[in-house]
């Protein structure tokens, strides 16, 4: 038995990029402003990447057509003039747009916008609850808000990643069927 090749987006320490932003924002607290949006752009270049690699993979995938493709024009003689050395597979097209797309949405959401948005929540309530709820001084309260955030990316992972499947299931993924793979003609 073969072993499928890991995906380097998803199966490998690459895949640490795309956390880049909330660990941006738990550091908020202790960094320049321009240091948390440089986090965004690596998780934005990692979720970039990663669609692009998913689109790639769709490209390269062969399909069988069910019934041969008629004949209407003789061969010319030289190929770069073919009709067909120009042409483009529909459906392959369909399946790269739809990988490419349901990969860079799925990845914006679960990557970086949601969990970014929760991990500053998180930090911004932290230290203004710490702020009125102790004496403890400034420079304690940010680092005990950067902690929280950092412990909660964990946490805030699977129940994310559940939350947007179930978005897109219920709205983008119905224009195209499941992930992946092109609408069902009509």
């Amino acid at each position: 038995m073969g072993t499928a090749e890991p995906d380097l987006y998803r199966d490998t320490w690459v895949r640490y990029l795309g956390y880049a932003n909330e660990v941006g924002e738990s550091f908020r607290p202790l960094v320049p402003v321009p240091v948390v949006w440089a986090s965004y752009g690596v998780a934005t270049a990692y979720v970039t990447a990663d669609a692009i690699d998913k689109g790639r993979k769709a490209a390269t995938v062969s399909v069988t057509p069910s019934l041969p493709t008629p004949q209407l024009l003789p061969l010319p003689t030289d190929p770069s003039l073919s009709p067909q050395a120009h042409a483009q597979d529909p459906a392959q097209a369909t399946r790269v747009g739809v990988a490419v797309v349901d990969t860079f949405v799925w990845q914006s959401l679960a990557s970086v916008a949601i969990p970014g948005f929760t991990i500053n929540r998180v930090c911004a309530a932290s230290l203004a609850l710490l702020g009125a709820l102790t004496r403890w001084p400034l420079p304690v309260r940010r680092w005990t808000t950067t902690a929280l955030g950092l412990a909660t990316i964990p946490l805030i992972i699977t129940p994310i990643d559940r939350t947007v499947d179930l978005l897109m299931d219920s709205s983008l993924r119905k224009l195209y069927g499941a992930p992946g793979e092109p609408p069902a003609p009509h």
